[in-house]
């Protein structure tokens, strides 16, 4: 299927091949009839694309900052790396899409029913059932693409809560300003509209409303002033795209007391405190198409508001723009100002820096067979050097996130390994980073690499909770796994995994391998060959600085991600046992008390080991620190010595005759040398890099760990 793609690096716009998305549970798949190209957003976009960096870092000050805090504690060159790769993925445009289903997981929506969305620009689209609305009989396709945007209005108005008579100005007459003049006047409002446009201005006036033609030199105070027939406006809808403050200003000086002024546009914000001091305004930020939105539960999970308490949804929102259609009281047809087909589609992005272009279409001709749209497969090169004979291991790549893609699949693609198929959710980054590494293949179907005869290897680098049935899956299907930490994020899923491992290797030799990586950096190997020499128990210290992550990242959900014990301080726990040589007899953990500045506890623990030849070791995992301090610290007492390592670039040793200290320009945290030793595993045929039983041992004890910290 084909789909409009943006490289952020240079704002380049592309229409790619892809493999359509799969559908899963509570979702709906889509056959997209016509979608709307966004004036303002994607024009920002495209916008932004084009800049250089120096221009990107400008509009994002807050992300220089971040860029700045990672050079002093990851180095320069893995910074430098790090921008790029992040520049480096392309996005999908589009967010106004109208089509037929094909395919639904939802009871409610069917096969051929017609809907609206808030799908990309692409053939097929797969949305949450929450973000769908069926369209009217009477309701067009054409028409039917500017729902979305139609909500980003209403939501606007709703935060406005105008009553009939009042006199409400809309600033910035572009599409979501025209549809905001419409509602309001449908709402019995009396409305002024701003714009430098004139043809705009006529489309307003045609609409119902007093217009100001600022490219007149028309003075929007002044009629502002005569327009509410001296006592200043009872709201502002800001719809306008401006760097600057003096829009927000003069919105302020129509305004009367306590009147109200919601923002849907972007603008310059630095506000003058009199403006709003002296007459009690009001001013909110529109959250794009209603109460939903960046909601994960209500928008991925597709758990609805109650009616009760939360009237107007962004999926109710969808539905009054599309009854407003119906009735006849919203006018769209007059704002389409050009129709072009999804092939052409580079023409219809070239039209947006034309003056006269308002609502810009792109159609998608309907001659595709569904069977041929549905297709989850793309060939991406012609040419495949498989050798089964060689022993070399033939992989099956599933995911292709930011971690696998810049870290994973180069470490994969410097062994003697070939890159059969990559996996991707929606086909985006695997195509992308399927053709820049050399794949033959990629899909949106793992079903792909288990019928795959020729792949021997899967690398699983997908969300935690999907772990234990891919690595179950590939385990029945007789190949080699090296997965992506943790293992599983359940004691049942670790007892189902072993019994799958120890039924595959009845048969052949196996491996099966979790991405440890920290017991494989050059310093820590290092640190190991030097503990070794000392014949009684040690001591360890391990310090993460591990900062901060949003309660509502999907990391933090136990049922997804597993908790951050289980996702990230497992790696602490394997490089303590590989250090020490010995077995865990024992664990105690403590954590950080709740506050209302330390919500997730979980964040901030302390978890002490035992093991069975007297050493003992604690782990710091602090989320509460500064970015300035090395993000792991890792120290060693015994013999009377001392060594110490910080960020993997720097070992120091105290009491150790002759040991120099030991620095590296490049961190280095052991990926391409855990990947390249479970390459040879296969190739050699011999036992993984890391014992099954320890990877068994870590991981049960990470996930009892992890239980002992929610009593």
């Amino acid at each position: 299927m084909k789909q409009i793609l943006q490289d952020l690096s240079d704002g380049n716009i592309s229409i790619e091949d892809l493999p359509c998305p799969k559908n899963k549970k509570g979702n709906v798949l889509i056959s997209s009839k016509n979608s709307l190209v966004s004036s303002g957003t994607e024009k920002m976009l495209l916008d932004f694309g084009k800049g250089s960096y120096i221009e990107k870092a400008r509009q994002q000050p807050d992300k220089v900052k971040m860029v700045l805090d990672k050079v002093v504690t990851d180095g320069l060159i893995p910074t430098i790396d790090a921008i790029k790769s992040k520049l480096d993925q392309p996005i999908a445009l589009g967010y106004c899409n109208s089509g037929v289903v094909i395919e639904s997981f939802d009871e409610y929506f069917k096969a051929g029913d017609r809907v609206v969305s808030n799908g990309f620009h692409a053939e097929v689209v797969r949305v949450p059932k929450n973000l769908c609305v069926k369209i009217p009989d009477n309701v067009d396709d054409e028409s039917a693409a500017f729902t979305v945007l139609g909500a980003i209005s209403l939501q606007g108005i709703r935060l406005v809560n105008p009553t009939i008579g009042e006199c409400v100005v809309v600033s910035g007459l572009g599409l979501v300003g025209l549809l905001t003049v419409q509602m309001l006047i449908a709402n019995g409002c009396r409305v002024l509209g701003i714009d430098y446009d004139s043809s705009r201005c006529d489309l307003a006036r045609k609409f119902g409303a007093d217009v100001v033609n600022l490219s007149k030199d028309e003075d929007p105070l002044s009629a502002a002033n005569s327009f509410s027939r001296g006592r200043g406006v009872d709201a502002v809808i800001i719809a306008a795209s401006s760097k600057s403050d003096e829009v927000m200003h003069q919105a302020a000086e129509m305004c009367r007391k306590r009147a109200r002024i919601v923002l849907v546009g972007v603008v310059g914000l630095n506000l003058k405190r009199d403006d709003f001091f002296k007459k009690e305004i009001s001013f909110q930020v529109s959250a794009s198409y209603g109460p939903g939105r960046y909601d994960p539960q209500y928008e991925e999970n597709g758990h609805d508001y109650p009616i009760g308490f939360v009237r107007w949804t962004e999926q109710r929102n969808f539905e009054a723009v599309l009854d407003m259609m119906s009735k006849g009281s919203l006018d769209v047809k007059s704002l389409i100002s050009n129709v072009f087909t999804i092939d052409n589609a580079k023409e219809a992005y070239l039209a947006l820096d034309q003056s006269s272009s308002l609502g810009i279409l792109l159609s998608y001709p309907q001659s595709k067979e569904i069977d041929i749209l549905k297709n989850n497969d793309v060939i991406l090169s012609q040419k495949v050097n498989i050798d089964i004979k060689t022993n070399s291991p033939i992989i099956g790549f599933i995911g292709s996130g930011n971690y696998a893609s810049r870290t994973l699949i180069p470490a994969f693609k410097k062994t003697s390994s070939e890159l059969k198929t990559l996996i991707s959710s929606g086909g985006i980054s695997g195509i992308h980073q399927g053709k820049k590494f050399g794949f033959y293949s990629s899909s949106t179907d793992e079903n792909t690499i288990w019928n795959d005869k020729d792949i021997n290897t899967v690398v699983i680098a997908t969300r935690h909770d999907t772990h234990s049935k891919m690595i179950i899956s590939a385990l029945e299907n007789q190949k080699n796994v090296f997965v992506e930490k943790p293992l599983a994020i359940n004691l049942e899923d670790i007892d189902l995994i072993e019994n799958a491992y120890i039924k595959a290797n009845k048969e052949n030799n196996i491996n099966l391998m979790v991405g440890f990586n920290r017991r494989f950096a050059p310093l820590v190997t290092r640190m190991k060959s030097l503990i070794d020499n000392i014949i009684e128990p040690k001591s360890f210290i391990i310090t993460v600085n591990a900062g901060a992550i949003p309660a509502d990242h999907w990391t933090q959900d136990l049922n997804i991600g597993g908790g951050r014990v289980i996702g990230e301080a497992c790696h602490f726990i394997d490089l303590m046992r590989f250090l020490a040589g010995s077995k865990i007899s024992d664990f105690q953990t403590s954590m950080i008390g709740k506050t209302e500045s330390n919500k997730i506890t979980t964040d901030n623990v302390s978890i002490n080991l035992s093991f069975e030849d007297g050493s003992f070791g604690t782990i710091h995992y602090l989320a509460n620190g500064n970015n300035a301090f090395p993000k792991e610290r890792i120290e060693v007492f015994g013999g009377n010595k001392v060594l110490q390592l910080n960020n993997y670039k720097t070992l120091k040793g105290y009491g150790w005759s002759g040991l120099k200290t030991k620095r590296s320009l490049i961190q280095d945290k052991g990926q391409s040398a855990c990947v390249g030793l479970f390459t040879e595993s296969i190739k050699n045929k011999l036992p993984s890099p890391i014992l099954i039983n320890e990877i068994l041992e870590v991981s049960r004890i990470t996930i009892q760990i992890s239980e002992s910290l929610k009593n």
